[in-house]
């Protein structure tokens, strides 16, 4: 049976929540006291977010991506509430570029909040949350792997678990299930063809893979 899920606070709340204070910075420790109504969910949300969207935040992924890993090893140990290392809680982000990040995706998740709703409530009974673990901890290692301009997918699967953690929405979860599919595709040819290149010219191949993604997604 799924167990309720608090929703005091819409998405959009709960990142405002975040950024409200006076001071320069804001620690990962001061998120999650920020955002403890939503639990993992929102967690999910806010650590994905930089590498998810296409915002101006460079550096965040392998950070968030390690601190998402242990996220999805507490869900797949069944935990309903998060836990960071203390070294992690004291992790800290300038307020305003926080303030900036989330004030450009504000309009995104007011539609996101139209979407989404209470309905195929697996995702929070123990297999379907276990289910969605495993897919974190997934999409977390691909975060971390060191290919530039290639953590847009997994983060936006971790996105997607999250929304449907904070709603209860399990539609939500399928999008991401197949969307995981896809990054999981994506990274494996991504590899297939770094190791033909390595075998090939060697290490000029990595810059020549480099330069091909970029290319691709127009940052070059």
């Amino acid at each position: 049976m799924s167990e309720p899920h608090p929703a005091s606070h819409s998405l959009s709340e709960s990142l405002q929540s975040i950024i409200a204070g006076q001071s320069e910075k804001v620690t990962l420790g001061e998120m999650v006291d920020a955002i403890e109504d939503k639990q993992f969910g929102m967690l999910l949300v806010l650590l994905s977010l930089p590498s998810a969207l296409p915002v101006p935040a460079a550096g965040y992924s392998t950070p968030f991506g390690i601190a998402i890993l242990i996220l999805g090893l507490q869900m797949l140990k069944g935990r309903r509430t998060p836990w960071l290392p203390q070294k992690m809680r004291d992790k800290a982000f300038t307020r305003s570029k926080l303030a900036g990040m989330i004030g450009k995706t504000s309009g995104f998740f007011r539609w996101v909040e139209k979407l989404v709703r209470p309905r195929l409530r697996w995702i929070n009974s123990r297999g379907g949350y276990r289910l969605m673990a495993v897919l974190v901890i997934f999409m977390s290692l691909l975060m971390c792997l060191p290919i530039p301009s290639t953590n847009t997918a997994p983060a936006m699967v971790i996105f997607l678990i999250g929304v449907g953690l904070c709603e209860d929405d399990g539609l939500f979860a399928i999008g991401a299930c197949v969307l995981g599919v896809i990054a999981s595709l994506l990274y494996l040819v991504v590899i297939y063809f770094a190791i033909v290149l390595i075998r090939e010219h060697g290490w000029e191949g990595v810059q020549q893979i480099k330069s091909f993604i970029k290319q691709q997604l127009g940052l070059e």
